[in-house]
């Protein structure tokens, strides 16, 4: 009788246990359902402390433009500009990356660890209006920031001279540079200076 009373205890304490188990995944998808999408996130409200410049000068080559094409898949291109510290190490790279037939492309940048992910990049194209670009992941030795690109941030680059960036440190401070992009239009409307083909065995 004992054993009886105890089995059907233990039976009415596991039942609100495997409820709550049936209603997690549901409970789950609301939550990311609900939760905004990078477009519709508010600014970061982070006030920087102050403006410090860059310790070491950054030195930008020219934009250049790459392909990759694989059989059965779209070509993808990245328009891109690297910038090297005096020592030859790599200091910031911005990527515009389209795919063949999609109508949309990516901006990227990869950008140096140290700095404060939540306040994200404002680009700026001359004296524009800023746009916002999240921190997505980080490396070992760099944080990517990466977004859509729409198309009026595109024109803007196209027909601007400079971009800022713009980031917050971890000491939340300010810390700027400028991409100097005179030449991405007409590097991105151009052939690819080197196309890469893959081809997969099966």
């Amino acid at each position: 009788m004992s054993n009886n009373h105890s089995l059907r205890n233990r039976l009415l304490l596991s039942l609100p246990c495997a409820a709550s188990l049936l209603l997690l995944p549901q409970a789950l998808t609301s939550a990311q359902q609900a939760a905004p999408s990078a477009n519709e996130r508010p600014p970061s409200e982070i006030a920087p402390r102050g403006q410090r410049s860059l310790a070491r000068q950054i030195k930008y080559g020219d934009w250049q433009k790459f392909c990759f094409r694989t059989p059965g898949a779209k070509q993808v291109c990245r328009t891109t500009i690297s910038g090297n510290l005096d020592t030859g190490q790599l200091a910031i790279r911005a990527d515009l990356i389209e795919r063949d037939g999609d109508g949309s492309a990516r901006l990227q940048l990869f950008l140096p660890v140290g700095m404060y992910l939540r306040a994200g990049v404002k680009l700026t194209v001359d004296q524009g209006q800023p746009h916002q670009l999240p921190f997505v992941w980080c490396l070992t030795n760099a944080c990517i920031a990466a977004d859509v690109a729409d198309a009026a941030l595109i024109r803007e680059m196209e027909l601007g001279r400079n971009l800022q960036l713009e980031l917050v440190d971890s000491g939340v401070q300010s810390v700027s540079t400028i991409l100097p992009i005179d030449q991405f239009a007409s590097v991105r409307r151009s052939a690819p200076a080197q196309t890469f083909e893959q081809y997969i065995n099966e």
